[in-house]
Protein backbone atom coordinates (compact mmCIF):
# COMPACT_ATOMS: atom_id res chain seq x y z
CA UNK A 1 0.00 0.00 0.00
CA UNK A 2 2.82 2.55 0.75
CA UNK A 3 4.17 2.56 -3.59
CA UNK A 4 1.61 3.80 -4.86
CA UNK A 5 0.76 6.56 -2.33
CA UNK A 6 5.13 7.34 -3.30
CA UNK A 7 3.81 6.98 -7.36
CA UNK A 8 1.46 9.39 -6.58
CA UNK A 9 3.82 11.68 -5.12
CA UNK A 10 6.10 11.37 -7.77
CA UNK A 11 3.94 12.48 -10.28
CA UNK A 12 3.37 16.23 -10.13
CA UNK A 13 7.21 16.06 -9.99
CA UNK A 14 7.60 14.26 -13.27
CA UNK A 15 4.93 16.65 -15.23
CA UNK A 16 6.98 19.77 -14.18
CA UNK A 17 10.34 18.46 -15.06
CA UNK A 18 8.81 17.44 -18.82
CA UNK A 19 7.14 21.05 -18.75
CA UNK A 20 10.60 22.82 -18.42
CA UNK A 21 12.06 20.70 -20.49
CA UNK A 22 9.85 21.61 -23.58
CA UNK A 23 10.16 25.07 -22.45
CA UNK A 24 14.18 24.79 -22.68
CA UNK A 25 14.11 23.15 -25.93
CA UNK A 26 11.41 25.69 -27.68
CA UNK A 27 13.38 28.67 -26.39
CA UNK A 28 16.58 26.69 -28.22
CA UNK A 29 13.97 26.33 -31.53
CA UNK A 30 14.30 28.78 -34.17
CA UNK A 31 11.56 31.10 -34.92
CA UNK A 32 8.39 30.38 -37.49
CA UNK A 33 10.07 31.81 -41.13
CA UNK A 34 6.83 34.12 -41.06
CA UNK A 35 8.65 35.79 -38.13
CA UNK A 36 11.38 37.05 -39.73
CA UNK A 37 11.50 39.88 -42.64
CA UNK A 38 12.40 38.07 -45.97
CA UNK A 39 12.31 38.75 -49.64
CA UNK A 40 11.42 36.63 -52.29
CA UNK A 41 13.74 35.54 -55.18
CA UNK A 42 11.34 36.06 -58.81
CA UNK A 43 11.81 36.59 -61.80
CA UNK A 44 11.61 39.75 -63.93
CA UNK A 45 13.27 41.87 -66.09
CA UNK A 46 16.96 43.85 -65.04
CA UNK A 47 18.15 46.95 -67.37
CA UNK A 48 21.50 48.62 -65.98
CA UNK A 49 21.40 52.31 -67.09
CA UNK A 50 22.80 55.54 -66.90
CA UNK A 51 20.39 58.67 -66.37
CA UNK A 52 20.75 61.86 -67.27
CA UNK A 53 18.83 65.22 -67.61
CA UNK A 54 18.60 66.73 -71.25
CA UNK A 55 17.23 69.28 -73.79
CA UNK A 56 15.26 68.49 -76.81
CA UNK A 57 16.91 71.06 -80.43
CA UNK A 58 15.88 70.78 -83.59
CA UNK A 59 18.73 68.64 -85.72
CA UNK A 60 18.81 71.01 -88.01
CA UNK A 61 17.64 75.03 -88.29
CA UNK A 62 19.01 77.98 -89.48
CA UNK A 63 19.25 81.90 -87.63
CA UNK A 64 18.00 84.47 -90.48
CA UNK A 65 19.72 87.35 -90.53
CA UNK A 66 20.20 90.88 -92.33
CA UNK A 67 22.69 92.15 -94.59
CA UNK A 68 21.71 95.17 -95.33
CA UNK A 69 21.19 98.15 -92.65
CA UNK A 70 18.12 99.80 -92.73
CA UNK A 71 14.21 99.90 -90.76
CA UNK A 72 12.16 96.82 -91.67
CA UNK A 73 9.85 97.80 -93.54
CA UNK A 74 7.16 94.30 -93.36
CA UNK A 75 7.59 90.88 -91.99
CA UNK A 76 5.66 88.21 -94.07
CA UNK A 77 5.65 85.07 -91.24
CA UNK A 78 4.90 84.74 -87.84
CA UNK A 79 5.98 82.62 -84.98
CA UNK A 80 4.96 78.87 -85.64
CA UNK A 81 4.29 79.28 -90.07
CA UNK A 82 5.49 77.16 -91.95
CA UNK A 83 8.07 78.10 -94.84
CA UNK A 84 9.39 76.73 -97.99
CA UNK A 85 12.83 77.04 -99.60
CA UNK A 86 12.94 81.04 -100.90
CA UNK A 87 9.63 82.37 -99.52
CA UNK A 88 9.58 85.99 -98.95
CA UNK A 89 9.88 86.82 -94.98
CA UNK A 90 11.02 90.38 -94.66
CA UNK A 91 11.79 93.35 -96.57
CA UNK A 92 13.49 96.10 -95.46
CA UNK A 93 13.39 99.80 -96.69
CA UNK A 94 15.72 99.76 -99.77
CA UNK A 95 15.57 103.99 -100.26
CA UNK A 96 19.83 103.88 -99.24
CA UNK A 97 20.19 100.82 -101.09
CA UNK A 98 18.81 102.50 -104.18
CA UNK A 99 20.41 105.89 -103.55
CA UNK A 100 24.05 103.91 -103.93
CA UNK A 101 22.93 102.25 -106.99
CA UNK A 102 22.05 104.92 -108.46
CA UNK A 103 25.06 107.00 -107.61
CA UNK A 104 26.98 103.69 -108.91
CA UNK A 105 25.78 104.07 -112.07
CA UNK A 106 25.81 107.62 -112.56
CA UNK A 107 29.56 107.43 -111.74
CA UNK A 108 29.57 104.64 -114.81
CA UNK A 109 28.20 106.86 -117.09
CA UNK A 110 30.38 109.10 -116.20
CA UNK A 111 33.59 107.35 -116.41
CA UNK A 112 32.24 105.98 -119.70
CA UNK A 113 31.76 109.23 -121.33
CA UNK A 114 35.43 110.74 -120.07
CA UNK A 115 36.99 107.03 -121.66
CA UNK A 116 34.81 108.33 -125.19
CA UNK A 117 36.68 111.79 -124.84
CA UNK A 118 40.61 109.88 -124.31
CA UNK A 119 39.55 107.41 -127.49
CA UNK A 120 39.27 110.74 -129.27
CA UNK A 121 42.74 111.93 -128.25
CA UNK A 122 44.38 108.56 -128.69
CA UNK A 123 42.81 108.47 -131.98
CA UNK A 124 44.35 112.13 -132.90
CA UNK A 125 47.57 111.44 -131.44
CA UNK A 126 47.84 108.38 -133.57
CA UNK A 127 47.14 110.75 -136.58
CA UNK A 128 49.48 113.36 -135.54
CA UNK A 129 52.22 110.46 -134.80
CA UNK A 130 51.52 108.43 -138.36
CA UNK A 131 51.89 112.17 -140.11
CA UNK A 132 55.11 112.88 -138.27
CA UNK A 133 56.70 109.39 -139.59
CA UNK A 134 55.97 110.22 -143.35
CA UNK A 135 57.82 113.32 -142.67
CA UNK A 136 60.66 112.29 -141.50
CA UNK A 137 60.57 109.70 -144.09
CA UNK A 138 61.12 112.49 -146.74
CA UNK A 139 63.40 114.44 -143.71
CA UNK A 140 60.86 117.09 -143.84
CA UNK A 141 60.28 117.45 -139.98
CA UNK A 142 62.68 117.56 -137.20
CA UNK A 143 63.38 114.35 -134.76
CA UNK A 144 62.15 116.43 -131.75
CA UNK A 145 58.19 116.49 -133.45
CA UNK A 146 58.59 112.50 -133.85
CA UNK A 147 59.51 112.34 -130.55
CA UNK A 148 57.06 114.46 -129.16
CA UNK A 149 53.99 112.93 -131.27
CA UNK A 150 55.34 109.47 -130.06
CA UNK A 151 55.00 110.50 -126.84
CA UNK A 152 51.62 111.72 -126.51
CA UNK A 153 50.12 108.91 -128.29
CA UNK A 154 51.52 106.84 -125.79
CA UNK A 155 50.39 108.87 -122.87
CA UNK A 156 47.02 109.02 -124.79
CA UNK A 157 46.69 105.19 -124.70
CA UNK A 158 47.78 104.98 -121.17
CA UNK A 159 44.68 107.28 -120.41
CA UNK A 160 42.61 104.82 -122.34
CA UNK A 161 43.82 102.15 -120.40
CA UNK A 162 43.12 104.00 -116.81
CA UNK A 163 39.61 104.86 -117.84
CA UNK A 164 39.06 101.09 -118.81
CA UNK A 165 40.22 100.15 -115.43
CA UNK A 166 38.06 102.43 -113.74
CA UNK A 167 34.72 101.45 -115.27
CA UNK A 168 35.75 97.79 -114.46
CA UNK A 169 35.89 99.07 -111.12
CA UNK A 170 32.88 100.78 -110.60
CA UNK A 171 31.12 97.98 -112.44
CA UNK A 172 32.46 95.89 -109.70
CA UNK A 173 31.14 98.34 -106.98
CA UNK A 174 27.71 98.00 -109.19
CA UNK A 175 27.23 94.52 -108.72
CA UNK A 176 27.87 94.95 -105.17
CA UNK A 177 25.61 97.76 -104.60
CA UNK A 178 23.12 95.44 -106.47
CA UNK A 179 23.60 92.52 -104.34
CA UNK A 180 23.11 95.00 -101.37
CA UNK A 181 19.90 95.92 -102.86
CA UNK A 182 18.76 92.76 -102.75
CA UNK A 183 19.63 91.99 -99.27
CA UNK A 184 16.87 94.37 -98.46
CA UNK A 185 14.55 90.94 -99.50
CA UNK A 186 15.34 88.54 -96.89
CA UNK A 187 14.60 84.80 -98.31
CA UNK A 188 13.80 81.12 -96.50
CA UNK A 189 17.27 80.03 -97.12
CA UNK A 190 15.56 75.96 -96.49
CA UNK A 191 11.68 74.81 -95.46
CA UNK A 192 11.03 74.10 -92.18
CA UNK A 193 8.63 76.11 -88.67
CA UNK A 194 9.48 79.30 -87.66
CA UNK A 195 10.36 79.25 -84.37
CA UNK A 196 11.50 82.17 -83.21
CA UNK A 197 10.97 85.99 -84.27
CA UNK A 198 13.09 88.23 -83.01
CA UNK A 199 12.53 91.65 -84.53
CA UNK A 200 9.75 94.13 -85.06
CA UNK A 201 8.34 96.06 -87.85
CA UNK A 202 9.77 99.79 -88.26
CA UNK A 203 12.95 98.26 -85.98
CA UNK A 204 16.46 100.10 -87.36
CA UNK A 205 18.84 97.18 -88.20
CA UNK A 206 22.86 98.32 -88.57
CA UNK A 207 24.36 95.37 -90.24
CA UNK A 208 27.70 97.17 -90.44
CA UNK A 209 28.60 96.26 -87.09
CA UNK A 210 27.09 93.00 -86.66
CA UNK A 211 24.90 90.69 -88.64
CA UNK A 212 21.12 91.42 -86.76
CA UNK A 213 18.89 88.19 -86.24
CA UNK A 214 15.76 88.45 -87.49
CA UNK A 215 14.49 84.72 -87.28
CA UNK A 216 14.87 81.35 -87.02
CA UNK A 217 13.76 78.67 -88.94
CA UNK A 218 13.62 74.72 -87.99
CA UNK A 219 12.81 71.84 -88.97
CA UNK A 220 11.36 69.93 -86.21
CA UNK A 221 12.12 66.28 -87.26
CA UNK A 222 13.96 64.86 -86.10
CA UNK A 223 15.14 66.52 -82.90
CA UNK A 224 18.18 65.84 -80.96
CA UNK A 225 18.60 65.36 -77.48
CA UNK A 226 20.97 67.43 -75.67
CA UNK A 227 21.81 65.24 -72.68
CA UNK A 228 24.61 66.38 -69.62
CA UNK A 229 26.02 63.40 -68.42
CA UNK A 230 28.34 63.27 -65.08
CA UNK A 231 31.74 62.52 -65.34
CA UNK A 232 31.19 59.82 -62.98
CA UNK A 233 29.12 58.07 -65.64
CA UNK A 234 30.37 59.28 -69.14
CA UNK A 235 32.60 56.49 -69.21
CA UNK A 236 29.93 53.98 -69.73
CA UNK A 237 28.22 55.67 -72.45
CA UNK A 238 29.62 54.98 -76.03
CA UNK A 239 28.43 56.04 -79.30
CA UNK A 240 25.36 53.71 -80.90
CA UNK A 241 24.45 52.85 -77.58
CA UNK A 242 20.63 52.54 -77.40
CA UNK A 243 19.12 55.08 -75.02
CA UNK A 244 15.38 56.11 -74.73
CA UNK A 245 14.07 59.10 -72.69
CA UNK A 246 10.82 60.56 -71.68
CA UNK A 247 9.22 64.54 -71.08
CA UNK A 248 7.03 65.87 -68.73
CA UNK A 249 4.08 66.35 -71.56
CA UNK A 250 4.40 62.52 -72.69
CA UNK A 251 3.27 60.71 -69.43
CA UNK A 252 4.49 56.83 -69.90
CA UNK A 253 5.28 57.25 -73.61
CA UNK A 254 9.33 56.04 -74.40
CA UNK A 255 11.50 57.53 -77.39
CA UNK A 256 13.97 55.44 -78.12
CA UNK A 257 17.36 56.47 -79.56
CA UNK A 258 20.63 55.57 -80.10
CA UNK A 259 23.51 57.66 -78.91
CA UNK A 260 25.22 59.93 -82.29
CA UNK A 261 28.43 61.88 -80.70
CA UNK A 262 29.64 62.50 -77.14
CA UNK A 263 30.83 66.21 -77.42
CA UNK A 264 34.82 65.93 -76.02
CA UNK A 265 34.32 68.98 -74.14
CA UNK A 266 32.33 70.41 -71.65
CA UNK A 267 30.43 73.22 -72.39
CA UNK A 268 32.01 75.81 -70.14
CA UNK A 269 30.24 77.69 -67.38
CA UNK A 270 29.03 80.98 -68.37
CA UNK A 271 30.78 82.80 -65.46
CA UNK A 272 33.83 81.02 -66.44
CA UNK A 273 36.27 82.82 -68.77
CA UNK A 274 39.64 80.80 -70.75
CA UNK A 275 43.08 81.98 -68.89
CA UNK A 276 46.68 81.71 -69.44
CA UNK A 277 45.39 79.35 -72.42
CA UNK A 278 43.68 76.42 -70.02
CA UNK A 279 41.39 73.82 -71.39
CA UNK A 280 37.73 74.99 -70.91
CA UNK A 281 37.18 71.30 -69.35
CA UNK A 282 40.00 72.71 -66.10
CA UNK A 283 37.92 72.21 -62.95
CA UNK A 284 38.02 75.37 -60.36
CA UNK A 285 38.01 75.68 -56.88
CA UNK A 286 33.97 75.94 -56.53
CA UNK A 287 34.08 71.40 -57.06
CA UNK A 288 31.11 71.98 -59.65
CA UNK A 289 30.28 68.46 -61.57
CA UNK A 290 31.78 68.02 -64.76
CA UNK A 291 29.17 67.44 -67.17
CA UNK A 292 29.77 66.26 -70.88
CA UNK A 293 27.41 66.53 -73.55
CA UNK A 294 25.61 63.67 -75.47
CA UNK A 295 23.46 63.62 -78.57
CA UNK A 296 21.34 61.05 -79.88
CA UNK A 297 18.26 62.23 -82.29
CA UNK A 298 15.03 61.12 -82.84
CA UNK A 299 12.08 61.03 -85.00
CA UNK A 300 9.09 63.53 -84.57
CA UNK A 301 6.26 63.65 -87.23
CA UNK A 302 3.80 63.57 -84.71
CA UNK A 303 4.96 67.23 -83.72
CA UNK A 304 5.06 65.17 -80.16
CA UNK A 305 8.10 67.01 -78.92
CA UNK A 306 9.29 70.95 -78.76
CA UNK A 307 11.99 72.75 -78.73
CA UNK A 308 13.87 73.28 -75.48
CA UNK A 309 11.58 70.47 -73.49
CA UNK A 310 13.50 68.41 -70.80
CA UNK A 311 13.91 65.20 -71.21
CA UNK A 312 15.11 62.18 -68.56
CA UNK A 313 17.30 60.20 -70.60
CA UNK A 314 18.01 56.54 -69.44
CA UNK A 315 21.35 54.95 -71.41
CA UNK A 316 21.23 51.26 -71.71
CA UNK A 317 24.75 49.61 -70.76
CA UNK A 318 23.07 46.52 -70.73
CA UNK A 319 19.46 43.91 -69.97
CA UNK A 320 18.22 40.39 -69.29
CA UNK A 321 14.38 39.63 -69.94
CA UNK A 322 12.86 37.20 -67.62
CA UNK A 323 15.60 36.54 -65.30
CA UNK A 324 16.08 35.23 -61.58
CA UNK A 325 16.44 38.60 -59.66
CA UNK A 326 16.87 39.28 -55.74
CA UNK A 327 16.79 42.55 -54.28
CA UNK A 328 19.96 44.23 -53.58
CA UNK A 329 19.09 45.05 -50.40
CA UNK A 330 19.19 40.97 -49.41
CA UNK A 331 22.65 40.40 -50.64
CA UNK A 332 25.64 40.64 -48.99
CA UNK A 333 28.83 40.95 -51.36
CA UNK A 334 28.76 37.28 -52.92
CA UNK A 335 26.73 35.61 -50.43
CA UNK A 336 22.88 35.63 -49.05
CA UNK A 337 21.31 33.84 -46.22
CA UNK A 338 18.13 31.56 -47.15
CA UNK A 339 15.93 31.02 -44.94
CA UNK A 340 13.21 27.78 -44.92
CA UNK A 341 9.88 27.13 -43.50
CA UNK A 342 11.11 26.32 -40.02
CA UNK A 343 13.23 29.30 -39.82
CA UNK A 344 16.39 27.51 -40.11
CA UNK A 345 18.69 29.88 -41.76
CA UNK A 346 21.31 28.70 -44.28
CA UNK A 347 24.10 31.01 -46.16
CA UNK A 348 24.77 30.61 -49.72
CA UNK A 349 27.16 31.45 -52.10
CA UNK A 350 25.69 33.29 -54.83
CA UNK A 351 27.09 34.39 -58.73
CA UNK A 352 25.54 37.55 -59.88
CA UNK A 353 24.88 39.76 -63.14
CA UNK A 354 23.84 43.30 -64.06
CA UNK A 355 21.88 45.57 -61.55
CA UNK A 356 19.47 48.47 -61.92
CA UNK A 357 20.60 49.39 -58.00
CA UNK A 358 17.34 47.81 -56.60
CA UNK A 359 17.66 44.31 -57.82
CA UNK A 360 20.25 41.94 -59.40
CA UNK A 361 20.58 39.10 -61.80
CA UNK A 362 21.03 35.89 -59.87
CA UNK A 363 23.08 33.22 -62.12
CA UNK A 364 23.92 30.63 -60.08
CA UNK A 365 23.26 30.09 -56.02
CA UNK A 366 19.65 30.61 -55.35
CA UNK A 367 16.34 29.22 -56.90
CA UNK A 368 12.79 30.56 -57.79
CA UNK A 369 10.71 31.01 -54.65
CA UNK A 370 13.55 31.41 -52.08
CA UNK A 371 13.25 33.50 -48.89
CA UNK A 372 16.06 35.70 -48.40
CA UNK A 373 16.47 37.49 -45.39
CA UNK A 374 16.90 41.03 -44.83
CA UNK A 375 18.98 42.35 -42.12
CA UNK A 376 21.83 40.74 -39.53
CA UNK A 377 21.42 37.48 -38.61
CA UNK A 378 21.18 36.53 -34.91
CA UNK A 379 22.10 33.57 -32.91
CA UNK A 380 18.83 32.04 -33.36
CA UNK A 381 19.43 29.89 -36.37
CA UNK A 382 21.66 28.16 -38.70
Amino acid sequence: MKRPRLARRALPAVACLIALIALIIGYNLPPNRDALTTVTVTRGNIENSVTALGTLQPRRYVDVGAQASGQIRDIHVEAGDQVKAGQLLVEIDPSTQKAKLDASRYAIDNLKAQLQEQQALHALARQKFQRQQRLAAGNATREEDVQAARAELSATQARVAMFQAQIRQAQASLRSDEAELGYTRIYAPMSGTVVAVDARVGQTLNAQQQTPLILRIARLSPMTVWAEVSEADIGHVKPGMTAYFTTLSGGSRRWTSTVRQILPIPPKPLNETSQGGGSPSSKSGSGRVVLYTVLLDVDNTDNALMADMTTQVFFVAGQVKNALTAPVAALHGSSAHVVAQNGHIEERQVRLGISDRLRVEVLDGLSEGDHLLIGPVDGSGG
